[in-house]
């Protein structure tokens, strides 16, 4: 699925309910581009050095990438793109993307999530074929609650990219392949958790599968870019205060993900996100499209 044809396709269609033609379909997706335009222009990024949520963690901005803070990250999540409302820390953006860009590639979310010291002995023992087929039977069930609540099915096809456990700096990255039951194009969902004395920090980057190379070509310098400040780091547990998760590094990719995190919202952020802009466009500028079409 192409940005550009999708949102030429949804411009299109909307005007066909209410009556207009091609040549209006024009003018709105015009219309739109400069709705886009002064969106884009009215994020202020950051580059360099960047605290996360105060003392919890340090960002340094990798090279090619900027940050957007935590409250305009909210904005974008949830207003622009139709998520549920979460305690975004912030995001990434590839130096030329921009939200709601026709040339959007993907975008990174920086979460946090204190559930305790996660312990790692598990790691070197995974198999991660089994754990996949673990995944899958799990996703059955929440395909039904999906389906219930109104949302369509998603199919996991499995690793996009295998688990990978970095045990000396506590960082774990892997990446799932989704199909959407409505998408033509297969979703990217790849997760980087950074393991810390109290919980993990999550970086979530979305988008859609062809993106993987970029990301892949990225990785390192993305996983570096974050650790935890002193007084939160892996190293600093403990045992005789601090609270240890019920699950391991295992749990971590597998049952507290889909459980918890879950197909509900992290991965169904991207695929429709357009969908929404535009419908909320449409919503906006409906007296002021009508009074440009009419002549007034």
């Amino acid at each position: 699925m192409k940005k550009s044809t999708t949102l030429l396709t949804i411009l299109c269609f909307w005007l066909v309910q209410l009556g207009y033609g091609q040549e209006d379909s024009l003018q709105l997706e015009a219309l739109y581009q400069q709705y886009a335009d002064s969106i884009n222009q009215s994020f202020q990024f950051q580059h360099g050095e960047v605290s996360l949520q105060g003392d919890l963690a340090l960002l340094k901005v990798p090279k090619g990438y900027k940050y957007l803070d935590a409250e305009q990250s909210k904005y974008v999540m949830a207003d622009l793109w139709g998520n549920p409302p979460s305690e975004c820390l912030g995001m990434l953006f590839p130096e030329e993307t921009y939200p709601l860009s026709d040339h959007f590639t993907y975008a990174i979310e920086i979460t946090y999530s204190e559930d305790g010291y996660i312990e790692d002995e598990d790691a070197q023992e995974l198999d991660y074929d089994e754990l996949m087929e673990e995944m899958k039977s799990q996703s059955v069930a929440i395909n039904e609650a999906r389906i219930e609540q109104g949302y369509g099915a998603i199919e996991l096809v499995g690793w996009a990219s295998s688990p990978f456990y970095d045990s000396k700096n506590k960082k774990l990255h892997w990446a799932k392949e989704l199909k959407f039951e409505s998408d033509s194009a297969n979703t990217l969902n790849y997760n980087i958790r950074i393991l810390g004395r109290k919980g993990y920090l999550n970086l979530n980057v979305i988008g859609e599968m062809d993106v993987l190379p970029m990301v892949k070509q990225d990785i390192d310098p993305v996983l570096a870019s974050v650790d935890f400040k002193e007084g939160y780091r892996y190293s600093e547990f403990n045992p005789d205060i601090d609270q240890v998760a019920a699950y391991g590094v295992g749990g971590l990719i597998a049952g507290k993900v889909l459980s918890k995190v879950g197909f509900l919202a992290v991965l169904a952020k991207f695929w429709k996100f357009i969908a929404i802009a535009a419908v909320g466009l449409i919503s906006a500028l409906r007296k002021k499209i009508a009074g440009i079409f009419s002549g007034n």
